[in-house]
């Protein structure tokens, strides 16, 4: 297989070298002509790493994951190897300076693991996902050397490509739908980050993205129940089927993500045992005619709907049914339902009532998101549940889990920025940034 290293010059003709894609689960499709826009390169003395293990072998799960540990082994390796792992840490956190400098990373969100072929793959953390998705990087690319003296770890890291459709790129110019709203929120998000160039590009694909969400909404009634079922793959139902035999009832954690509207009524086609047990809690939206469609074709297709306001009695009897609620957390709340709580580092008044009603219920909080594959079709997919955070401070616990809650959307927004809902003023009592006109 072709590596990085010989592009740069780095691979010694004796030196073992591997090359690693970054966890998919943060990339979207690269495409050919995506060249890296950074590199780091770092150099561990193999003595180095000999003299920590000796000295703190109980202290290793610090810098090593367990599965690091695993797959060094306990032969004559086993230095060598920690010590490039070690090496490739270091050199992902050097493509983040600004971020590894607040210590918002360290090299305990990455690690190097082994695929079914035996070459090196990163894997991030959750943060790390967040970070790399904030400078738009589709993925790391990583070679490992070592010599009997030093083990080296060159990255490199691929920059997303965004390529706004004609009509996205006509829709920005000349039907400009909260184009300002549009352009600030994506500057408060990824303006630190990334250049204007790409903040306007984002914006046009992001009209796309309405674009085709209009045209699908339209379509959709003209489908069948075949067609609608094979437009949307459902993943993680593991964990949804799971959630659901715990007998708490399951609150479902998403936001404004891709065709929301298509994805989950096309998605309960793949499980008619389940209509009627999911509930959907929503406010009504501005045209009436129009939140009166919605909220009829939800009914149609199997859902219930709960409303926003007054409905804690309603939700905490669907929960003790064993049924499942979703909760879309992404709009601004204000208060006294919203409290404030980070969200791409501002302050955004949140719901704290999923927090409350977890915490109470004990009930699983599973994050979803959808989004449009290039192909046209949807992917709805359910992760596993969030680890309630506990707290003696009860305030404190609403708040801590309210943020935890406020990760998971960023990371399901980060993964398709264009496909968030951008036109909604998501951060009301910030003040305003930059952005382009």
């Amino acid at each position: 297989m072709w590596c990085w290293c010989y592009a740069v010059g780095l691979r010694a003709p004796t030196a073992r070298c591997y090359y690693a894609r970054f966890n998919r689960v943060v990339a979207s499709t690269v495409q050919p002509d995506a060249l890296p826009d950074g590199c780091a390169v770092d150099t561990v003395e193999i003595a180095r790493i000999a003299r920590l293990v000796e000295a703190l072998p109980g202290d290793l799960e610090k810098l090593f994951s367990a599965q690091e540990l695993a797959d060094a082994g306990e032969g004559a390796g086993r230095i060598a190897s920690l010590a490039a792992r070690f090496a490739a840490k270091e050199a992902c956190l050097k493509l983040f300076p600004r971020e590894t400098a607040l210590n918002t990373i360290t090299a305990m969100d990455f690690s190097v693991v082994r695929d079914a072929y035996g070459a090196p793959q990163v894997v991030a953390s959750q943060t790390a996902q967040i970070v790399l998705g904030l400078h738009l990087v589709a993925e790391i690319k990583l070679s490992l050397t070592h010599t009997p003296v030093s083990a080296t770890a060159v990255a490199l890291r691929v920059p997303r490509i965004i390529e706004p459709s004609r009509g996205g790129q006509f829709a920005y110019r000349w039907l400009p739908y909260r184009r300002q709203v549009i352009l600030e929120n994506l500057n408060r998000v990824y303006g630190a980050q990334v250049s204007q160039q790409q903040i306007k590009l984002l914006a046009q694909a992001h009209y796309g993205h309405l674009l085709k969400l209009l045209k699908e909404l339209l379509q959709f009634r003209f489908l069948s129940a075949q067609q609608k079922k094979e437009i949307v793959k459902v993943e993680g139902v593991p964990e949804m089927i799971q959630a659901f035999e715990a007998g708490k009832g399951v609150l479902i954690l998403t936001g404004h993500f891709g065709n929301f509207e298509v994805s989950t009524v096309a998605g309960i086609e793949h499980f008619p045992q389940i209509k009627g047990r999911i509930h959907f809690l929503r406010r009504p939206i501005k045209p009436i005619w129009l939140s009166d469609l919605l909220t009829n074709r939800f009914k149609k297709a199997g859902f219930g709907v709960v409303g926003r306001r007054g409905s804690l009695e309603e939700i905490i009897e669907t929960l003790e049914r064993g049924d499942a609620i979703v909760f879309p957390l992404d709009q601004y709340a204000r208060r006294p339902e919203g409290i404030e709580v980070e969200f791409f580092g501002y302050a955004a008044g949140t719901y704290k009532s999923m927090a409350l009603i977890a915490l109470a219920t004990g009930a699983p909080v599973l994050p979803a998101a959808s989004w449009r594959e290039p192909d046209g079709t949807h992917v709805l997919r359910f992760l596993p549940p969030l680890a309630p955070i506990k707290d003696d401070d009860v305030g404190a616990e609403i708040r801590r889990n309210t943020r935890a809650f406020n990760q998971a959307l960023e990371l399901a927004i980060v993964r398709h920025p264009e496909q968030w809902w951008w036109v909604h003023r998501r951060w009301k009592n910030q003040a305003k940034v930059n952005s382009l006109r």
